[in-house]
């Protein structure tokens, strides 16, 4: 196997061993929401005209559960790997900038789509989801994950303890994540926050993959695929760069 391959299959078998913890404990939890927020509120909140509310929550609640999930898979295993040390044994060897990334990212898009299947696997089962279009599911599914698995490589690198890994994901990914339309459209919401949720990049990833099951979304998906594929972009440009001048882990 080359180096890339080697890092990819050492990265995704570091989830998979613990497969209890990384992947069958975000389901349990995204179950938790759908039971809760689908009892309690699918007979007070109407979304779409010919969608019932805990279908509307069954797309939304797999993204989130893929976009948390690819980025806590590489931050967590840059900032113990950095932590315990072991980092050493992988600066050691000859692979190039883009090899790290194309590991640690890839490693990243494929617990973030184990879990999102998971996640529909259990959720499936209490209303009727229709696939509208297939692809845009796949597409938006692919781009959030590698998008947040670039952006937890970021922040595995900048970050040198624990409680800095802690506070990026509570103070940034998790705002955005909520915020972003899970459990509501935002067509719901005062004109102002409206705005403001334009200019969260997690809406888009959202609405888009909401797009591909029911057909219909609060903006164009081809919008949506716009600024998620920029934002893909950039954000990887600045995961490599950072990898290449060895921020953080070189001396």
């Amino acid at each position: 196997m080359t180096g890339w391959q080697t890092l990819l299959y050492k990265e995704t078998l570091r989830f998979w061993k613990v497969g209890f913890q990384t992947v069958a404990a975000p389901v349990l939890t995204a179950l938790l929401y759908l039971l809760i927020f689908g009892h309690v509120l699918s007979d007070r909140v109407k979304v779409y005209d010919t969608i019932s509310y805990t279908a509307f929550l069954v797309p939304g609640l797999v993204m989130m559960s893929v976009l948390q999930n690819a980025f806590a898979n590489s931050s967590s295993s840059l900032i113990q790997s950095k932590i315990m040390g072991n980092l050493v044994f992988v600066l050691l060897t000859p692979l190039s900038h883009w090899s790290w990334f194309i590991a640690y990212v890839g490693s990243s898009i494929a617990r973030g789509l184990c879990v999102g299947f998971g996640v529909f696997l259990v959720t499936v089962w209490f209303t009727k989801v229709t696939f509208a279009a297939p692809l845009w599911i796949l597409v938006f599914a692919v781009l959030g994950a590698g998008m947040l698995g670039a952006l937890g490589l970021i922040a595995g690198l900048w970050a040198e303890k624990f409680d800095q890994m802690a506070a990026f994901q509570n103070f940034v990914i998790m705002p955005m994540t909520f915020l972003s339309g899970v459990f509501y459209s935002i067509h719901s919401l005062p004109e102002f926050w409206q705005r403001v949720s334009h200019l969260n990049p997690f809406f888009y990833m959202i609405d888009g993959f909401r797009y591909g099951f029911f057909g219909v979304s609060d903006v164009s998906p081809w919008l949506s695929l716009a600024i998620v594929g920029s934002a893909m972009l950039g954000v990887s440009a600045i995961a490599v760069h950072l990898l290449r001048i060895g921020y953080k882990i070189r001396s």
